[in-house]
């Protein structure tokens, strides 16, 4: 089953019934002051988040069989150290908002290390999403990438892993629920 929440204007999360059924979820801009909530969501393979209000990752770990992620407009989170330990994720998407990037506004992250410790991530889209020293010399680490896009990094830097790494540029796959 799958949950679409589209621009709720409440502060909190609805209540949800049958949690276990739910197997995807959008959260599509959305007022909400948290999403800790999804900590009860342990089902859920594929969630697209617009407009995340949390200032951490660290409750998607309890989102163990999580296959699908792509979160836009993340400002407060500086830290994927939580993202190492989702085990089945294939496809993961981190960008600002569009207005952000247009600007070339960042969102500034410790380091992108821990993306090298999801072995099943075969598809990555970084847009706005950057460690201070705008590499990606981390990503060259990651073995079983197939696909991977990036914007906002140094100058020549995604040439550089796309040659050093046999990396495709292209985009990420869709998830598998209509958008």
């Amino acid at each position: 089953m799958h949950l679409d929440l589209m621009r709720d204007e409440a502060k909190k999360f609805p209540k949800v019934n049958n949690h276990n059924d739910i197997h995807s979820i959008r959260i599509w801009h959305c007022k909400y002051k948290t999403l800790q909530v999804l900590e009860e969501f342990p089902n859920v393979e594929e969630l697209v988040v617009a407009s995340f209000p949390d200032d951490s990752l660290d409750f998607l770990v309890t989102l163990s069989k999580l296959k699908y992620l792509s979160i836009i407009h993340l400002p407060k989170i500086s830290s994927l150290d939580p993202l190492a330990k989702l085990l089945h994720l294939d496809s993961l998407s981190l960008s600002t908002s569009p207005a952000w990037d247009a600007q070339g506004k960042c969102t500034i992250i410790q380091s992108l290390a821990p993306l090298t410790e999801i072995e099943p991530l075969h598809h990555l889209e970084l847009f706005g999403v950057c460690p201070e020293n705008k590499l990606l010399s981390d990503l060259d680490k990651c073995k079983n990438l197939v696909t991977a896009r990036f914007s906002q990094f140094q100058k020549g830097e995604g040439e550089r892993f796309y040659k050093t790494t046999g990396v495709v540029n292209e985009f990420n796959p869709k998830p598998t629920f209509k958008i």
